[in-house]
Order: structure tokens, then sequence, then C-alpha cells
């Protein structure tokens, strides 16, 4: 062999070892993946697959997975239960699987679901991604401004503070205009308790799936008159059939402040316009008159002082928040699971206002009889504490003497909790008492916060259960039942300091206690059947 050609065989060799490597790349491409729910939880165990090719893989507990395609490839995720998702492969990729029940529009409704374009009623039902996020403390904070007529505008801004919630506006001048609040089939009254006086705060809203507002005559008539006022109705999450347990944790911190304040006089501004006005221009009359004297205060040492008190800023904080749930959900076999417990803290920009929640739920849904016999167990458990600040110090800091400061160390002013407080003056005969402040002027408005304490204490007990039955033989026809309680308890606790406003020298303290329970059982047969594309019949009784 010549030097010439073993030189050309070497070259060919060369060229062909260079180019494996590019061909192994053409044909090995990565692809990392998550897939999730509309929700944002994992989805375990969803088939992920190449169309046009063997090429196929499971996601882990997690939800993710790896796979080898070619460059341009495009990947197939099914999963039971949700609609296929079909994406490009494109190195990381992730992928959020559409609940089915989503599909042509289905609703929730009183007696079941239907499609929403054969419901003769208006009917808005909202979906997982159109729901508001972030800190959340009620059911209400997640579809604010959310539906069209639907208003949700709150109480007080009180922590855990109810909403007034208006379904196209409202109806009775003398009645109630809230609508019926209905969760898992249950309905409830939109009635608040001692310590809890937002009835929604039952149900966490990390747990609730979706929403579905109904909102005329048509589309409520199954309630009767109690929903007059428009129906909410509130469906939880569910565990999914043959999963592996799956933990979440969802959390979150929030920091409120006020941002704005109304704009008032400080201590110099004060004083110069009361010079202004009462025309004592001269230092040496000014510091002789009456007004110099009233402005300002007196220590334990004699001493005549100004304080310079800006009263908004010193009732309001910088309130930080905090909200924590933990979900253990899976399936075993036929029998889907979910369980959860949350834990929430919002505290108001108002000192001494504070709302603390604990929540636990449940939820089995098992099938027997080859899937004709559904059932569906949910219980939940609400346990909450909140601390009412006194909100007439809110108008006492507009109008507190700048001058005056928080505190007085002089020792008449123990009677009042050291607090500095208008004096007043007694005449008893031959003594004149003075260690007592004046009820007839503003208070301070620090001492109006710490020297009452308004604790509300409730808990709430509420469970359901559930069952559907398809006839054998005649699977068209399905029998409904659901019965369900609710028992909830509140208790609050008012104590007014002995100097509390000075003048209730023996203090005061008072308190209020509610129960209530509400059942519910009803039942229903429904024949629906689809005779062709274009022919549907569905009757029910109930």
């Amino acid at each position: 062999m010549n030097k010439k050609m073993l030189n050309s065989k070497l070259l060919s060799l060369m060229l062909a070892g260079a180019s494996l490597p590019l061909g192994a790349l053409a044909q090995g491409l990565t692809v990392s993946g998550h897939v999730q729910d509309t929700t944002g939880e994992s989805v375990a165990y969803a088939t992920v697959t190449v169309p046009g090719s063997k090429t196929m893989t499971l996601t882990d507990a997690n939800g993710n997975f790896k796979l080898n395609v070619k460059p341009g490839a495009t990947l197939r995720v099914t999963y039971i239960g949700y609609k296929t998702a079909t994406v490009k492969a494109d190195g990381t990729v992730v992928i959020t699987l559409e609940d089915n029940s989503m599909l042509n529009e289905a609703v929730v409704i009183g007696y079941g679901t239907a499609k929403k374009n054969d419901l003769t009623g208006s009917v808005t039902a909202i979906k997982p991604d159109d729901k508001n996020h972030g800190l959340q403390t009620s059911a209400q904070d997640m579809i604010q401004g959310k539906v069209a007529g639907v208003n949700v505008v709150s109480s007080s801004g009180a922590p855990g503070g109810a909403a007034t919630i208006r379904i196209r506006g409202g109806s009775s001048l003398n009645a109630k205009n809230d609508p019926l609040i209905v969760i898992d089939g249950l309905a409830l009254d939109n009635e608040g308790l001692e310590g809890s006086p937002n009835a929604l705060t039952l149900v966490n809203p990390n747990d609730i799936e979706s929403f579905t507002v109904l909102k005329d005559a048509s589309a409520t008539a199954i309630y009767g008159s109690r929903a007059s006022n428009g129906v909410i109705i509130i469906t939880t999450k569910k565990g999914r059939k043959n999963t592996r347990p799956h933990v979440s944790y969802n959390g979150n911190v929030s920091v409120s402040t006020n941002t704005k304040y109304l704009d008032v006089l400080n201590a110099q501004e004060f004083i110069d316009l009361v010079r202004r006005r009462t025309g004592l221009a001269d230092d040496a009359a000014w510091q002789a008159s009456e007004y110099y004297n009233s402005l300002g205060y007196w220590n334990a040492a004699g001493e005549h002082l100004f304080a310079d008190t800006d009263w908004q800023k010193e009732i309001y904080r910088t309130a930080v928040s905090t909200d924590h749930n933990i979900t253990l959900s899976g399936g075993i076999k036929n029998m889907p699971y979910r369980v959860s417990f949350g834990y929430t803290n919002q505290k108001g920009t108002l000192k001494t206002s504070d709302y603390s929640r604990y929540t636990g739920s449940f939820n089995i849904s098992p099938t027997f009889l080859h899937d004709h016999l559904s059932v569906n167990l949910n219980g939940k458990f609400m346990y909450s504490r909140s601390s009412y600040a006194n909100t007439d110090a809110i108008a006492q800091a507009l109008s507190m003497d700048p001058t005056k400061p928080i505190y007085d160390d002089r020792a008449e002013a123990k009677e009042y909790g050291g607090f500095w407080q208008w004096p007043a003056t007694a005449d008893f005969g031959d003594s004149e008492w003075t260690h007592t402040s004046n009820s007839q002027a503003i208070g301070n408005p620090v001492a109006t916060l710490l020297q009452q304490e308004n604790i509300g204490k409730s808990r709430s007990l509420q469970g359901n259960l559930e069952l559907d039955y398809k006839v054998h033989g005649f699977e068209d026809l399905r029998l409904h039942v659901n019965g369900g309680m609710e028992v909830a308890h509140g208790h609050s606790d008012k104590t007014c300091l002995p100097t509390d406003y000075g003048h209730l020298y023996y203090g005061s303290k008072g308190w209020n206690e509610a129960d209530k329970y509400n059942l519910s059982l009803n039942m229903y047969a429904q024949y629906a059947k689809n005779f062709t594309e274009a022919h549907h019949f569905d009757a029910m009784l109930g």
C-alpha cells in the first residue's frame, strides 16, 4: 500500500469518527420536564409519549420526567381525568394538565353537573387559574373582581372580617340580600359567629377546587326562596385513583402597611395656630396665658413640657401575616383520599387587631360495584381566634392634641394606667378628686387600644356524605342522596381595664356566646339519555 492511499484512508476514518458524535447528538436530545395540574400540584405517573414512535415514560412521584428524543419532536402527556396536553420538546418544559371536568364547559349546579350551553339560567364557573392568588384568609378573597355582576366588598378591613357579597345588586329593602353559600352540597347560612364574623372562613381557600355562581331564578330554583339572592357553590379538592401518597406544602408571608395618613397639624403647627387665633404674638404674654398652660403637659418634676406626637403613626403598625398549608393526597386502588391542615395568621395594621385560624379537612371518594356506586365523604374542622381592636382610636387619633405625650409619669396618672388623659375635677365637699380622666374629652388613642381586650373564639365542624348510584342494567338512571351537618360554637370576652377612659373606675367585663346547628338532606333521581348528537333528554325528580 503506497503512502498516498494510506493517507486517504486515514482521512476517511477521521471524518467518519468526527461525524459519529454529531449523529449521536442528533438522535439523543435529553428533555427534562415537570407535569402539574392547574392548581400547581404535581401529577404523578402521567404518561409521556412521542407521537409516531415507541418512546414513552412515566412521571415520578413528584411529576418529573426525562426522555431522549429527536430534535423538534413533540411530547404528548395523558392522565385519567385530565385533558391531553401536547408540547414541543425543547430542553426543559413545564406541562400543565387541564381538569377534564372543565371540558365542554361543564359546570357544577344544584343538581349535579351540566353543559353550560344546555342551561337556560345564568351560571358562571371559576377555573383554578382564574382565581385570585396570594394571601387569602377567606373564600371571598379568591373571587373578588373575577365574576361579572358579583360585588365583593370588605365590611371593615379587620383581619378575618366578613365581606358584603351581592349578586346583581340587592333585591330587597328590608330583608337580607346575602347569597346562599353551598359547600360540597351542604347549604350554609351567611351568618358569622362570635370570634368568626365571616361564615366563609369555615373552608380553607387552599382546599377549594372551583366556584360556580348561579345568578337567576332558573339556575337557583332547586334551593327555593333561600336562593333568591343567588347561590355560590364551592367544590373542594379530592384525591386521585391509583396514585402513590403525595405530600405538598404551600405557604406565604405578606407585609401590610398604611401607605398614606391624613394630613393633620404637628405640635409646632398647632401651637402657631393657637397663637394666631388668640393674637398673642409677644412671647412673654404668650407664656403667661392660659392657652400656653393648656398646651403641652406637666411631668412629675413639675416641668411644663411639649410633646410632638403623631397619633396616627402611634396606633398603626407594619403587619406581617403568614399562611401555611400541608396536604397529603393519593389513591388506594379505587379509593382516592385527601387530607389537609392549614394555619393562617393575619395581623391588622391597627394595633391589637389580629386573626388566627386552624383548619383541617379530609375527603375520601371511593367507587364500588364496578363504578356504579360512587361515595364522597367530606369532613372539615375550623378553630379561629380573633382579637378585635377598639376602632374608636382611629377618630381620636385625628383629633387628639399633638402637644400631649402618650404616657404620664405623675402619680395621679396611675389611676388610669399611666397614660396621659384629659383630667376631670369633681367637687366632693371639702376635697376635689382629680384622679380621673374627662370622659367628655377626646381620649388617648393608644390607651383606647391597649386598655381594651376583646377576644372572640369559634370552632366549627362540618361533614357530609354523598351517594350516587347508577342503576345496574339501566345506567342512564341515577339515584342521588346527600346528607350533611354543621355544628358551630362561638364565644367572646370583652374586658375594659378599670382605667379605660378614666370614668370606668371599676372597669367592665362582658361576654357573648352562640351555638349554631345546620342539618341538610336531599335526594333526587335523574334520568339522562343521549339519543343522537343533537338530541338529549334529561329529567329529574327530587
